[in-house]
């Protein structure tokens, strides 16, 4: 055999192993146990008929922070009978301020367009969003009304649905961020699927599972 033929057999070995694996991965299933869990205790969802996704997340986490732009793109296509919501968790003093920097852009409307830069200022910018007159500033400077800001983060409303953040995280038992639980029954992360790219296609596989289960 020729070296150009050698070298053309190795070429077209080299090709079809990476096909293989291509296609391997793209076709590999989550095991149940090890790239998430059903939860043995369901809870219920609170987004009527659409299958729920939510994220227990912290804009004070890097690693919640090195998601985001994976979960911005998925969000993108988010499918019809499919509802994503967050909910902040507290596992420090000052997660408790960001959680209410959180509920504040939600309550305005603005946590969608916003979240990727309170991500941004807190640990690319090193701005102390927990600081609440520093975020209000922040705030003003994307264009916010600072004294509606002020009003929304001290409202009773706020500090109501903080306190159900609380109440979430300990019923779903979670230990660390980012968690997402789809349909109040699966849970998964993206140490459990390897990397934050992963995570995405994950969520979609176990929608399409909650779906499955949801007909039957």
């Amino acid at each position: 055999m020729s070296l150009s033929a050698v070298r053309l057999l190795g070429r077209s070995v080299i090709a079809l192993l990476a096909f293989a694996m291509l296609t391997g991965t793209a076709s590999a299933q989550l095991v149940e146990g090890k790239n998430y869990i059903r939860l043995p205790n369901p809870q219920p969802v609170e987004t009527g008929n659409k299958i729920e996704v939510v994220e227990f997340f912290s804009y004070g986490c890097p690693h919640c922070a090195a998601l985001e732009p994976y979960l911005d793109k998925w969000l993108e296509s988010l499918p019809q009978d499919v509802a994503f919501r967050r909910v902040p968790v507290m596992f420090h003093p000052d997660w408790l301020q960001l959680a209410k920097v959180y509920y504040t852009l939600d309550a305005m409307g603005q946590a969608a367009k916003l979240s990727s830069e309170v991500f941004k200022a807190i640990h690319q910018q090193n701005v102390n969003l927990a600081d609440k007159n520093k975020f209000f500033d922040w705030a003003a400077g994307k264009g916010l009304d600072r004294k509606k800001v002020e009003e929304v983060f001290s409202s009773f409303a706020i500090d109501g649905k903080v306190k159900r953040a609380m109440q979430l995280a300990q019923e779903y038992h979670i230990e660390g961020v980012p968690t997402v639980i789809v349909d109040g029954k699966f849970m998964t992360s993206s140490d459990r699927v390897g990397t934050h790219a992963n995570l995405p296609p994950a969520i979609t596989e176990l929608v399409a599972k909650a779906r499955s289960e949801r007909k039957s």
